[in-house]
């Protein structure tokens, strides 16, 4: 079953610190997003291997947008 990772808050994406085909655990920071001068991590809801990557490092978001997938 496919795990969506989403935005917790509006900003940029900073930087993706995951690639696609990597496994990953629970509580792993996998996005790193900016929003008013702050960094804030998106950690993994799940263990599991990143399906997919639906974002790009610059790219705006808004809260409940889907950053990657895990499978």
């Amino acid at each position: 079953m496919a795990t969506n990772v989403c935005a917790h808050i509006t900003g940029t994406v900073w930087k993706i610190e995951v690639k696609e085909g990597e496994s990953i655990s629970e509580g792993q920071t996998c996005v790193i997003l900016e929003s008013m001068k702050m960094e804030m991590p998106v950690e993994a809801p799940a263990s599991g291997t990143v399906q997919s990557i639906a974002c790009a490092e610059g790219q705006a978001v808004n809260e409940g947008d889907v950053l990657l997938v895990l499978a």
